[in-house]
């Protein structure tokens, strides 16, 4: 039986990329197994250490909000990729909000203007947490909080800053609002009809 060089180079062709396929599937594979093997780096049980790194990671925390932006490659990617929602979990604090909580607010009164707190430890009662985190589907991540520490009942400090404002998160949300471009219609005064020179006053 005699075989088509074309076919046949159209076989090879195909049969050369199924091979590099296969090839780039088993070395990632290979790469994720080997990163799996290695030693995990030693955890630091130094009581002054980890009081240290849960205080740098608050501060870090309560900064304000931050957002991180998809990158190129995983826009891409994504064209691929199912429907992905928008996802928000816990309390929105906007920067009007927060400039009317002040110190020496009771509780309810910091309840009132922000809500219950999503976080309350028995361990810290006088603390409350309020973490936000809003990933929409395009892959921009933000995430924000701020924390109420209180004294007697009262507020005695708060931590967070540089949040968005609420329209800034309606932007965020529903995208930025579209202003018309069209000019509005003139209107003109009504003028009251005149019946035998004198106006007549409509009820």
């Amino acid at each position: 039986m005699h075989v088509k060089p074309a076919v046949f180079r159209r076989f090879s062709a195909r049969a050369a990329l199924a091979a590099g396929l296969a090839c780039t599937l088993m070395l990632s594979g290979c790469a994720a197994w080997r990163n799996q093997t290695r030693p995990a780096a030693p955890v630091e049980t130094d009581p002054a250490t980890i009081v240290a790194d849960a205080q740098r990671s608050a501060a870090a925390a309560n900064a304000g909000a931050q957002t991180v932006q998809a990158s190129k490659l995983q826009k891409f990617f994504w064209i691929f990729s199912p429907y992905r929602p928008d996802i928000q979990q816990g309390n929105f604090v906007s920067a009007e909000m927060l400039k009317e909580l002040k110190v020496g607010q009771s509780r309810d009164q910091v309840r009132f203007l922000l809500g219950s707190p999503l976080l309350t430890d028995v361990f810290h009662e006088d603390r409350w947490d309020y973490p936000f985190y809003l990933a929409r589907g395009n892959g921009e991540l933000t995430t924000s909080r701020v924390t109420v520490y209180f004294k007697d009942d009262k507020v005695e400090r708060f931590e967070g800053g540089n949040l968005p404002t609420e329209r800034e998160y309606i932007d965020r949300i529903a995208g930025p609002a579209k202003v018309s471009t069209k000019a509005k219609p003139e209107t003109r005064p009504v003028e009251a009809p005149k019946v035998s020179g004198a106006p007549v006053i409509q009820p």
